[in-house]
């Protein structure tokens, strides 16, 4: 069974930001909806229920019936694919790049939140039905973050020349990629399992888009797992009359910034531009910049006159791609969509839209931190124990998790706060002496505090550091366990691919994920497997 060992909030790895999101701060109440929990779905449900409309559904269903012509899905991804089609079905959906070999780990974990999300809402709401949905970010161009994956601390890189919308790419140069990574595995019945399932999809599918929606729907149809890609032509002309009015209204970019000017104190994830659309071509995605009463394609020569760009836009909007802050309002404008699951970065940006979202009539989603999880071997489970350390131990920083090991397994005291705290007893009773005296002497007693003060400070980290050394066996093997589950000092599930973990227990990882994991959590949780 999985424990929840550390909160988020507590854990050191969430910005101020989403933490105080979690806490339901004020300070945050204006950017936020509804809160990520049951009872919030049944008024999101009413609101969804009444915008969507049944030409969106009809646009979506026959949109997706199109994008899974050539995909083996699943009876459970057909049935939820169809019920999209009825007045009471509706998504959770989350999205992610199209990194190779699905990149870290928390690509499952994302999945795997919106899958047991859908199967809690049902339970609560038996009268409509919840279909997952994973929206690939195949018009993402950014291929330096996509094209690796890590395996035992070894990446293995696709090394290529990369333009446009990378979901595009064709994957026919994945070979190199596929003979280093085989080698890696070496010989066992899970290595061919990893063997196999690269190569179907990227070396038995054409292009980058094709491949992720096979392997994601290998890995997550059995659970129902709806895919849906965004760069699709009808799909976009839903979004026409929006994508319009940012070319000319730019109304994204003065609310966007009116909310960011209310987040004081916090850090802004994303700044809209004038324009937050991309041009769209074959090895082409390029920022539009208006010029010279026109419009430019930011780096080439192609240059539209206002008319010319609103023709081209009613003619062929799958050439208008949206970026980050228009990206989600595409989302919940083409899907019956509830709440959107991610990681703490994209629920800051969410975080920065609702304003944008409400200029736009369209209803803001729930937001909800996906699942994140310490995945540990029983090998490892023991060593924890053995070293007489539980689990939130291990996410304090290295020199923070040495001290506290090293006081607890002294034989007298290290920790001299008791002594500092005589001392500033002490000090109190010069400070009122001086001030009945002669108030000039605080100046000599302040600075007679700060210096005894400071000298224990350094008594104390002399003892600490030669007590470290009394223990560097203890800390060694705690320091190993620690790089083992924590690598490069980071989380494990921004690091670690899914096949490091298949290796060596096979395929049980994600039917245990979606037993033991709570969408709802707000607490890392622990696996032992």
């Amino acid at each position: 069974m999985p424990s929840d060992c550390i909160s988020y909030q507590d854990s050191g790895y969430f910005t101020q930001l989403i933490t105080d999101y979690l806490d339901r701060k004020p300070s945050v109440s204006h950017l936020s909806g509804r809160f990520p929990e049951v009872e919030s779905f049944r008024y999101q449900v009413e609101e969804k229920k009444e915008w969507f409309t049944a030409e969106k559904r009809s646009v979506l269903v026959a949109s997706l019936r199109r994008q899974y012509e050539k995909t083996d899905a699943t009876l459970q991804t057909r049935q939820n694919l169809e019920s999209l089609i009825n007045h009471n079905t509706f998504t959770v959906t989350t999205g992610h790049q199209l990194n190779l070999f699905t990149g870290p780990l928390y690509f499952l974990y994302k999945i795997v939140t919106v899958i047991n999300l859908s199967k809690k809402l049902k339970a609560e709401y038996p009268e409509n039905e919840f279909v997952p949905v994973y929206w690939m970010a195949t018009e993402d161009h950014d291929f330096e973050e996509i094209n690796y994956f890590n395996f035992k601390g070894k990446k293995f890189r696709w090394n290529r020349e990369s333009s446009g919308a990378v979901g595009r790419l064709t994957t026919k140069d994945l070979e190199s990629v596929f003979e280093l990574f085989s080698l890696e595995l070496g010989i066992s019945k899970n290595a061919d399992a990893l063997r196999k399932l690269f190569t179907k999809a990227y070396l038995e599918n054409p292009d980058l888009a094709r491949a992720t929606r096979w392997l994601a729907n290998e890995l997550f149809g059995e659970y129902g797992l709806v895919i849906i890609d965004g760069d699709d032509t009808d799909l976009k002309r839903e979004f026409i009359p929006y994508m319009q009015n940012d070319l000319e209204n730019q109304t994204a970019y003065g609310v966007v910034n009116e909310s960011i000017r209310t987040m004081k104190g916090y850090t802004v994830q994303v700044n809209p531009r004038e324009i937050n659309l991309f041009y769209l071509d074959d090895g082409l995605r390029e920022r539009i910049v208006e010029e010279n009463d026109g419009y430019r394609i930011f780096g080439t020569n192609k240059w539209f006159s206002k008319t010319e760009l609103r023709d081209e836009l009613m003619a062929y909007p799958e050439k208008f791609s949206p970026n980050v802050i228009m990206r989600p309002l595409y989302q919940e404008v083409i899907l019956p969509n509830l709440a959107y699951i991610g990681g703490g970065g994209e629920i800051a940006y969410w975080l920065e839209l609702k304003a944008f979202f409400e200029s736009q009539e369209v209803p803001f989603p729930i937001v909800m931190v996906r699942n994140s999880v310490l995945v540990a071997s029983e090998k490892q489970h023991t060593k924890l124990k053995a070293l007489h350390l539980n689990w939130p131990d291990l996410f304090l920083k290295r020199i923070d998790l040495e001290n506290k090991i090293t006081k607890n397994l002294s034989e007298f005291p290290v920790d001299l706060s008791p002594q500092k705290k005589i001392l500033e007893d002490q000090f109190a009773y010069l400070f009122k002496l001086a001030d009945q005296t002669d108030p000039s002497f605080s100046g000599a007693v302040k600075a007679q505090e700060k210096k005894q003060l400071h000298g224990l400070d350094n008594l104390e980290k002399r003892l600490l550091k030669a007590q470290r050394r009394k223990f560097e066996d203890h800390l060694e093997r705690v320091s190993t366990l620690q790089d083992e589950l924590f690598p490069n000092r980071g989380l494990q599930e921004r690091q670690a691919n899914f096949s490091q973990i298949f290796i060596e227990t096979g395929s049980g990882l994600i039917p245990k994920l979606i037993e033991e994991l709570d969408p709802f959590s707000q607490s890392f949780a622990v696996l032992v497997i």
